[in-house]
């Protein structure tokens, strides 16, 4: 049965004129004739093709040769062929197009480091200085196709380096800046990566944090990678490997800063970003040079309102400027990069914590720099909360058009501090939702549509989405499945070299339907809330981790023959991670098993996905085909109800959870 959803409060922000009168949506729905918001999401959804064509002329994406067809389904929905025939870079519509006009001019990346430090880059100067990448890589031997990771903090460099990968017509592999080694080698060796940019270390909370040395011991374990290239950024005294490691400033800053920009066809691979799943390896979503960058232009376009530098007869109006806390190893950071300089606006980038050295520090950054569109996390906001009102209140905001927020789902009360507090009850939260396969969002707030607390306005345009029960049946006012009908062009391409994983996992519940993985649901005003993951995945502030990803590790360790990993709520960071561990026959689990354990978790995956605890039971909860039941040991763990446990062939082993502590 579908579970009744209960909806609290009221309506507590609608778009003022204004809104309305200056959003890009207005400005779109115009272009074409469509009077209101419902008929274009009928029209966006019933005729894919003329929406997509519609919205790359929008966001002036240039081909080199144009494509003969926008979408091309011969191969059935799930894996459709967009652009066909059309040979493009995404690195000319992001810097290249810029230069000679009065938008080169305009300040594409503006950053300030957590020790204080600030540069500005302009469309002009990045261009010249991702030439030199483009150059430093091309004499390395590297070129079209080949994949090359990125392990770096949140400088300008990691947007010079990303950009670069993609001028050459390589591949993009984001890496989380807080991987362990093991998360870093299995995502290099599936796409057989030919180089790795990395840094020395970044700063936190005052301290400079080693990472070449976790970049290191990756590269040792990954034969395909040959180079390394280093940038200094907190001069920390580190080894480099003769012969492979090379420093950015030596190599990188004397190129020549006149580069060719690759051909590459519309479809071909730029980016492929690793996301977890339930089961097995982490999946790598492949995303070309049509796909995920337009899809980041239209959803920072249409729904955060981000408007970039546009000229007249007389005058030049300053380019909005985004900043979304987020790591170049989320989708986010690759969404921020793509979809600014698609639309000619500003990047901002901090790298540091957002509360340091003071709780006002995110504030400080918001009127420092100008600051139009502010994503941020839930997470990040409950921490804020009880440091007080007065570190907002002393810092002009004034130039805040909205906060945005993705990753997990809201909370009503730090939501509703947010927007009556910070926001004054004017500010919007365009709360966003999709994932890294969708390039973007499924379901988003925009300047045209009213909100009530955590909600989202609606599906983003293009999107044919739904929410319905077991049985594939629309629902309104209860929770379903969230799922969509019909191709867009930011869905990725499949998963690298497993193409029928990528069918199993989207495609295989009900015919020609993309089964999200989420729970949803629709009110009677059209309003969408997120209610969560209905598989597996924990979500640790904001970070996708994928139980067996975390298994696989303890199993390593030889006195552990079976673990589960659990999330479970975090008043701060959403949820946390509980590992249960079954020893091997004969062994009394020790502090020190236990403590070795932690440490391995770490290694592996990095200090931010540490295990809050790892507690030890003689056996886990299983179906009698030998499935681990993760959803009985979450809701034993917490004493909430079991639901259906008909299947499981150790009933008595749920006993052993419960009392697990």
């Amino acid at each position: 049965m579908t579970e009744q959803f209960t909806f609290g409060g009221d309506i507590v922000w609608r778009p003022t004129p204004g809104h309305i009168e200056h959003a890009n949506l207005t400005a779109f729905m115009r272009t074409h004739g469509i009077k209101d918001f419902d008929e274009l999401m009928q029209r966006s959804t019933s005729d894919v093709a003329w929406f997509t064509d519609a919205v790359l002329k929008f966001l002036d994406i240039q081909f080199y040769e144009p494509y003969t067809n926008v979408v091309d389904l011969t191969d059935g929905i799930q894996f459709p062929k967009w652009c066909v025939g059309g040979k493009m870079n995404i690195v000319h519509n992001c810097v290249d197009k810029w230069q000679g006009t009065e938008g080169g001019k305009q300040k594409a990346v503006v950053f300030e480091g957590e020790e204080g430090i600030t540069k500005t880059l302009t469309y002009e100067e990045l261009y010249k200085e991702v030439n030199k990448a483009a150059n430093a890589l091309r004499s390395l031997g590297l070129g079209k196709g080949d994949a090359i990771g990125i392990f770096m903090p949140m400088t300008p460099e990691i947007v010079i380096a990303l950009l670069a990968i993609a001028k050459i017509g390589g591949i993009i592999l984001p890496l989380f800046s807080g991987y362990g080694a093991g998360a870093i080698v299995s995502r290099l060796q599936d796409a057989n990566a030919k180089a790795l940019f990395a840094a020395d270390g970044a700063y936190r909370r005052g301290k400079a944090v080693e990472m070449k040395s976790v970049a290191d011991e990756a590269a040792e374990q990954v034969s395909s990678l040959k180079h390394m290239i280093v940038l200094n950024r907190t001069g920390q005294v580190i080894k480099m490997k003769e012969g492979r490691d090379y420093w950015w400033h030596e190599l990188v800053d004397p190129q020549s800063d006149k580069s060719e920009t690759e051909v590459t066809s519309a479809e071909d691979p730029l980016m492929i970003i690793y996301t977890s799943g339930t089961t097995g390896k982490p999946k790598g979503a492949v995303h070309t040079h049509c796909g995920f960058p337009v899809k980041a232009a239209q959803d920072m376009a249409f729904g955060t309102d981000v408007h970039g530098w546009r000229s007249s007869s007389d005058s030049v109006s300053r380019p909005d400027v985004i900043y979304w806390m987020t790591d170049m190893g989320w989708m986010m950071g690759p969404w921020q990069v793509f979809g600014s300089l698609l639309l000619g606006a500003t990047m901002f980038l901090y790298d540091g914590a957002p509360d340091f050295p003071a709780p006002d520090r995110l504030w400080n950054l918001v009127e420092k720099h100008g600051i139009n569109q502010m994503g941020v996390s839930p997470t990040l906001i409950r921490s804020l909360i009880p440091q007080g009102d007065e570190h907002f209140k002393k810092h002009d905001l004034s130039s805040l058009k909205c906060f945005a927020s993705t990753g997990e789902p809201w909370n009503p009360d730090p939501w509703m501090w947010l927007f009556e507090k910070v926001g004054e009850g004017r500010r919007p939260i365009i709360n966003y939702s999709g994932g890294t396969e969708i390039s973007g969002g499924i379901v988003m707030g925009n300047f045209l549509l009213p909100l009530k607390p955590c909600s989202f306005s609606a599906a983003c345009p293009g999107m044919d989405a739904d929410v319905v029960d077991e049985n594939g049946r629309s629902v309104r006012n209860a929770v379903g499945e969230l799922v969509i009908r019909a191709p867009w062009i930011g869905m990725t391409r499949g998963f690298w070299n497993d193409r029928q994983r990528y069918f199993d996992t989207y495609w295989s519940r009900w015919e020609n339907v993309w089964v999200h993985g989420d729970f949803a649901a629709i009110d009677n005003e059209g309003l969408w809330y997120i209610l969560g993951r209905s598989d597996d995945t924990i979500k640790i502030a904001g970070k996708r981790l994928g139980p067996a990803e975390v298994e696989s590790i303890l199993v390593g360790h030889k006195d552990i023959v079976e673990a589960a990993a659990i999330g479970v709520p975090h008043d701060v960071k959403g949820s946390e991670l509980i590992i249960f561990a079954v020893t091997r026959p004969g062994l009394s689990p020790t502090a020190v098993l236990n403590q070795e354990l932690k440490e391995m978790v770490i290694a592996e995956m990095g200090k931010p996905l540490a295990p809050k605890a790892i507690l030890f039971v003689t056996d886990l909860p299983k179906t009698r085909n030998a499935k681990v039941m993760r959803r009985v040991i979450r809701s034993a763990y917490l004493g909430l109800d079991l639901g259906d446990t008909s299947s499981l062939v150790n009933p008595l082993a749920v006993d052993e959870i419960r009392n697990a502590k």
